[in-house]
C-alpha cells in the first residue's frame, strides 16, 4: 500500500524540495515504505494565516489524498515566533480533519537557513564555493538566500526553483538538525511516518484476520 502525504508549502522551491526531503527521511527510517506525495499546494504565507484561509487549504490537501493519509504544512516564520504561531496553525488545521495526522513546521526565518546549518556538506554543490562554513546561529540570519548567493562561485547564482530541491537532496540531515526548526521538521516527519505505518499495519492485520 502506498501511504499518502498531502503537503502545503509557501515558496516556489518548496514545491519540489519538500517531497525530496520527506522521501530522504523516510528512506532513513522506513526504507520499505512506499510514499505517494501529490504535488504540494502552494500558498501565500501572509494570506494563509488569516481566518478560514488555512482551513480551506487543509481541506484541499485532504481531498488530494482522498481523506486517507497525513498532511504536512511548512511555512517560513519570517518575524513571527515559531513556538507561538506553529501551535496556533496546528490547532486550526486539526479542527478541519481531526482524523488525520497533521504536522505544522515553521522554518525560522526561511527554509534556506537549514542549508546554512549544514553548509559544509554542500561545498562545491550547485555552484557553491568549496570552502564555505556554517555560520554561528544560522537561523538568526536574515536573508539566507542572499547568504548562499554571496558564496557562489563566479558566474553562478542561487535560484530557488532549481537549487532548493537539488540542495534538499544533498545537505547533511543530521548536521542540519543543529537548527532547531529543522530538528522539529525532522521529528515531525518521522512522527507522521510512524503514525501512517501504525495505521497501515492495523489495517493489514484486520484484512488478514
Amino acid at each position: 500500500m502506498s501511504l499518502k502525504i498531502g503537503c502545503i508549502v509557501e515558496g516556489q522551491g518548496d514545491v519540489a524540495a519538500l517531497p525530496v526531503l520527506i522521501r530522504r527521511i523516510a528512506a532513513e527510517c522506513y526504507p520499505e515504505m512506499a510514499i505517494h506525495i501529490p504535488r504540494p499546494i502552494r500558498v501565500n504565507r501572509n494570506q494563509v494565516v488569516l481566518p478560514d484561509q488555512l482551513e480551506q487549504e487543509v481541506e484541499l490537501a485532504a481531498r488530494r489524498i482522498d481523506g486517507n493519509g497525513a498532511i504536512f504544512i511548512i511555512l517560513d516564520s519570517d518575524d513571527d515566533c515559531p513556538a507561538q504561531l506553529g501551535p496556533e496553525l496546528l490547532y486550526r488545521a486539526s479542527q478541519v480533519h481531526d482524523n488525520l495526522p497533521i504536522a505544522v513546521v515553521l522554518a525560522k526565518r526561511e527554509l534556506e537557513s537549514w542549508f546554512l546549518a549544514a553548509a559544509e556538506s554542500l561545498r562545491g554543490k550547485r555552484g557553491l564555493k568549496t570552502d564555505i562554513n556554517s555560520p554561528d546561529n544560522p537561523e538568526i540570519i536574515r536573508g539566507a538566500k542572499e547568504w548562499l548567493r554571496r558564496r557562489m562561485q563566479t558566474g553562478k547564482t542561487y535560484r530557488e526553483t532549481t537549487d532548493q530541491p537539488a540542495l534538499a537532496a544533498q545537505f547533511d540531515l543530521q548536521q542540519a538538525r543543529q537548527a532547531d526548526s529543522f530538528d522539529k521538521c525532522y521529528r515531525e516527519i518521522v512522527r507522521l511516518l510512524e503514525e501512517l505505518q501504525t495505521v497501515n499495519d492495523t489495517t493489514s492485520n484486520t484484512i488478514s484476520n
